[in-house]
């Protein structure tokens, strides 16, 4: 499976591998699975309680059809891009440029993935011979399945693009004050493997370097905050060379 690399804004290289069809496959097959036992449940559940289905049809669609109908949409939305199947399959949603999708993006996938499952050998056509083996809701919301083990950031060089920095205004002029070893944890935090914990610690650092470099800034996102801050002092940095 070939590789996307990426450029983005703050000059890092992006290289991520697409889910084969034979991951995306199995992962729809689990979360289909769950699912169906879910439903199965919770209807056994209802019946042993003497609940009426039908003088109570709202509690009914409330409490079985809603959550198994959007259950990847919200499973992706709030679980970093993953269902419980693609995080047995070691795989993620991430946008194009390997960012993570926000909610329209999401419910984009999730409106078109009924298509998708209706329309199942198009479906399959289409992950088979799009470049980054994405569907068709994939395609309509500018996102991919990658292989989380595959997925990393490697900072470019920045011989390779001092004639962009020339110039760029920083946006943190703070960030010249930095050490060699603070810049060099900020940029292994970035380049950690994504998930949880990874947040977690660019939630932390971001909060530190704030406080460090005494920047008010709080509105501008974590990680994007912190891109920032290496690019500022790339700058500074190619005006001492």
């Amino acid at each position: 499976m070939s590789e996307a690399n990426i450029i983005t804004g703050q000059y890092v290289q992006i290289s991520q591998s697409p889910a084969s069809l034979g991951e995306r496959i199995m992962a729809q097959v689990i979360d289909s699975v769950l699912i169906i036992f879910y439903v199965i449940g919770i209807s056994i559940l209802i019946v042993k309680t003497n609940v009426d289905f039908f003088a109570d049809n709202i509690f009914f669609t409330l409490a079985i059809y809603l959550p198994a109908l959007f259950y990847s949409f919200l499973m992706e939305l709030f679980n970093h891009g993953q269902s419980v199947g693609k995080m047995v399959m070691h795989t993620r949603v991430v946008k194009k440029d390997g960012t993570t999708p926000g909610i329209g993006n999401f419910f984009m996938r999730w409106l078109l993935q009924l298509v998708d499952i209706g329309f199942s050998c198009i479906g399959v056509l289409i992950i088979l011979v799009s470049k980054d083996s994405q569907r068709l809701g994939d395609l309509a919301a500018g996102t991919m399945v990658i292989r989380i083990n595959n997925y990393h950031k490697i900072q470019v060089s920045l011989d390779e693009f001092s004639y962009l920095d020339r110039k760029y205004k920083p946006v943190y002029p703070q960030a010249e004050d930095l050490s060699l070893n603070q810049l060099d944890i900020i940029q292994r935090t970035l380049n950690t493997e994504y998930g949880y914990e990874r947040e977690r610690r660019i939630t932390s650092l971001a909060a530190k370097v704030r406080e460090h470099l005494k920047i008010t800034d709080t509105k501008t996102d974590d990680e994007k905050f912190l891109y920032t801050i290496l690019r500022d002092y790339q700058h500074f940095t190619l005006e001492i060379i």
